[in-house]
């Protein structure tokens, strides 16, 4: 038996020991969603995978040890131990954790961003690393972060889009000349992470950001567009619309309210971005709460355990990216109801 220990949370909540998960804060009051036996066993096993697919230089990579993206999975697995409570200096996944952790901040140049990454798509892997580092940063306090951490989120706030219909927002390279509701929600979430946990970042750049994000509405059905002012509104981009609003902390605003309707309507045939948006939406709906989230988490444990592929006593999905991102992901939603990720927090 797993010795008892204690870590801050936002609540600042005492902790004990869970078989899949490292810590287990108490839920909050009135909470009726709870990780059971079996996807308690299924997010056992994903943990098992994803440590086993770790590579020698402490990143993950898209297709096991052959893949590529190193930044951006690393960013999703980190995040996905994060959300079964396991921290670079506790317990069972510690030596992983503090591994990838490692990579991410050893792979931070002296201009804010990261090494290795395909400058086509770069905004995208440096969010999900920032939003990675953010969190642990803000449940450990390492100093070893906070300079490096500092360098990612100025380059976010001094990369926003200023121009035109795209003011606000961000796209692919590091540049303030585009923007897409995808890579933008990456980069909100990042800034949000990193502003809870002490950086300092412009609340006008929350603000023109949100402010982006409301231009991607489509007509009063509740979905979001791509881009501002045109195009469809799809599941995927929906999700990550409500979701960086909520973060920002726009909980109660009437366009989430139409967004989850929307995601409820099109989560049985969400594409073939369904990962991509379901990591999204699950913490959109989680932040909902209430009959939202229940019915929600039902949803998608329903889909994802019928759809989890066994390998001995490790579980692992395939599907968009790879098997190491499917894993991650889906895990990370299954793991929610734990309550470890901060962000996700009202």
């Amino acid at each position: 038996m797993r010795p008892p220990l204690f870590i801050a949370t936002l609540a600042t909540l005492a902790l004990a020991i869970s078989p899949a998960c490292a810590q287990e804060p108490a839920p909050p009051v009135a909470d009726s969603v709870v990780v059971d036996a079996p996807t308690e066993a299924v997010i056992t096993g994903a943990l098992r995978y994803l440590a086993e697919q770790q590579n020698g230089n402490g990143s993950w990579t898209s297709q096991g040890r052959k893949g590529e993206h190193p930044v951006a999975m690393t960013g999703y697995v980190l995040m996905c131990f994060l959300a079964c409570g396991h921290l670079p200096e506790e317990v069972e996944y510690a030596k992983q954790v503090n591994e990838g952790m490692k990579f991410l901040l050893d792979s931070l140049m002296p201009d804010g961003t990261f090494r290795g990454v395909d400058g086509g798509k770069y905004m995208y892997n440096h969010g999900i690393a920032t939003l990675a580092l953010a969190e642990i940063y803000g449940q450990t306090k390492s100093p070893a972060i906070r300079t490096k951490l500092d360098r990612a989120v100025k380059l976010i706030v001094t990369t926003q889009s200023t121009k035109g219909p795209h003011s606000g927002g961000w796209r692919y390279r590091p540049r303030p000349d585009d923007a897409d509701i995808s890579i933008t929600v990456m980069q909100v979430v990042a800034l949000r992470a990193a502003k809870n946990c002490g950086f300092d970042v412009p609340q006008r750049t929350i603000d023109d950001a949100i402010e982006y994000v409301k231009r991607c509405r489509v007509g009063n059905g509740g979905g979001f567009s791509y881009q501002a002012n045109g195009g469809e509104a799809g599941y995927a981009r929906t999700a990550a619309a409500i979701y960086s609003m909520q973060v920002c902390g726009l909980y109660d605003d009437p366009l989430v309210a139409a967004g989850s309707a929307y995601l409820f309507s099109k989560v049985e045939s969400g594409g073939p971005h369904w990962t991509y948006g379901s990591n999204y939406a699950a913490p959109a709906q989680y932040m909902i709460g209430g009959d939202t989230w229940k019915r929600w988490y039902g949803v998608m444990r329903e889909k994802l355990l019928k759809t989890v592929k066994k390998n001995g006593d490790q579980s692992y999905w395939e599907g968009e990216v790879g098997p190491v991102y499917s894993t991650a992901a889906h895990a990370t939603i299954l793991a929610m109801p734990y309550h470890y990720i901060p962000l996700y927090q009202r």
